[in-house]
């Protein structure tokens, strides 16, 4: 196959597992392609990942309580002022050095499986096969099972109401 010389778009990709007990998990993400222009971000911004926390508060209709790892736009202070500002957001923080407690981690595991040996004759390509993967694992809740099961966290039952 021919595949011409690199290119220096960059696609980064944020993702939140989410779990209720009694409900299928569900998984959000957003995909961003980051072009190569002078200071433009090579990465996701606080103002990124809050406009994804309100996306995956629209879509799940209540609170959430997200559980971040020690990502230092995670740690942002424009990231803390909004957390402090919405009731409907709750947030710990993952410890030091935990990717074994981080459910997305192994997402990013089953992509990187399902993407690899792969050649991408063109940048449009990584991000169709990045979109359809990521779209596979949103139509299979026993696979967001999975990666909280890795983890070795469990959820409580829920409740009655």
């Amino acid at each position: 196959m021919r595949v011409r010389g690199r290119s220096r778009r960059r696609t980064s990709v944020a993702a939140l597992c989410c779990y209720k007990p009694g409900e299928n998990s569900r998984l959000i993400h957003r995909p961003r392609n980051h072009l190569p222009l002078k200071g433009a971000h090579k990465s996701f911004s606080w103002q990124d990942y809050r406009d994804l926390l309100v996306r995956a508060h629209i879509q799940l209709g209540g609170p959430i309580l997200v559980i971040w790892d020690n990502l230092n736009t995670h740690l942002a202070a424009g990231l803390k002022r909004y957390e402090a500002e919405h009731d409907w957001l709750t947030t710990v923080r993952l410890p030091p050095y935990a990717p074994d407690l981080n459910p997305v981690e192994a997402v990013w595991s089953l992509v990187r499986r399902a993407m690899a040996n792969t050649v991408f004759g063109t940048p449009d390509d990584l991000d169709r096969k990045l979109r359809r993967e990521l779209r596979r694992i949103q139509l299979r809740p026993h696979l967001i099972d999975g990666c909280l099961t890795a983890t070795e966290l469990t959820l409580p039952p829920p409740t009655p109401p």
